[in-house]
């Protein structure tokens, strides 16, 4: 058996100001790892109504963690990669994170 979260790909739209783009980086990472999926992240540029400066770095994440590509700093731009659905699935069958987890319930 393999567990399998109920999707593959996460797309996250942001609003991040540049002093917390740590935080946004490693959030993004931490996402598509927990999650065995990978993650899209979409943060913003520019200076807000508030003069707080979002630099955007918006970034394909894969299913480690790891950063496939991201935007360059302070840069509105495209950026597009391609997402292998095959290596996505072997990796799930190599580490199959969820097995582990309790089945649980929550009556409402």
């Amino acid at each position: 058996d393999t567990w399998t979260p109920d999707f593959d790909v996460q797309i996250f739209v942001a609003n991040w100001p540049e002093r917390r783009a740590h935080a946004w980086k490693t959030l993004l990472m931490a996402r598509a790892i927990e999650n065995l999926s990978y993650v899209v992240g979409l943060n913003r540029i520019g200076n807000d109504g508030n003069f707080i400066f979002h630099s955007g770095e918006s970034a394909f994440i894969d299913f480690k963690g790891e950063v496939m590509k991201s935007a360059v700093f302070s840069t509105e731009e495209v950026i597009t990669t391609r997402l292998s659905y095959q290596l996505l699935m072997e990796y799930r069958q190599s580490f199959p994170a969820g097995l582990d987890a309790d089945s649980f319930y929550i009556a409402h």
